[in-house]
């Protein structure tokens, strides 16, 4: 963390500064996701289905795949108290049952007057595949204070 101002209490982030997590995406995923969301396409169940579309196979659903970045932002940086603002991703490839996915962070944009961070935002397959790539800006609440 960088410079203590009123806006950053515990220290700002630097630009540059970057975090990564990584976890295996599993078929539970799927289910779990299409409780919270509703999400039933047959391209995350139906593997038949799935099979004939060029992604050539069940897909997990954006959202599993977008929810790393989630963990990385609330958990390493900017860290706790964090949320998105705004979200400009794109994505490049399918994600499956089985694989492991990696997001990173980089910090590209500091404010100094309001805890806002802005982030050059990736997931990766092991192989080193770009599933998702893009921009957020985010803001830290001061959690603990006031």
């Amino acid at each position: 963390m960088g410079r203590v101002s009123d806006a950053w209490p515990g220290g700002a982030p630097a630009i540059g500064q970057s975090a990564r997590r990584s976890r295996l995406v599993t078929d539970r995923d799927i289910g779990l996701f299409t409780e919270i969301s509703g999400d039933r396409n047959p391209l995350h169940y139906d593997e038949e289905a799935a099979r004939a579309t060029r992604f050539g196979g069940i897909v997990v659903q954006g959202g599993v795949t977008s929810a790393i970045l989630n963990a990385v932002v609330a958990e390493d940086l900017p860290g706790p108290g964090t949320v998105f603002l705004q979200v400009n991703w794109s994505f490049r490839a399918p994600v499956r049952p089985g694989d492991t996915i990696t997001g990173e962070v980089t910090v590209t944009g500091v404010r100094e007057d309001k805890p806002i961070t802005e982030l050059q935002t990736r997931v990766l397959l092991a192989d080193g595949t770009t599933v998702l790539d893009g921009t957020a800006v985010c803001y830290t609440l001061p959690l603990g204070r006031g």
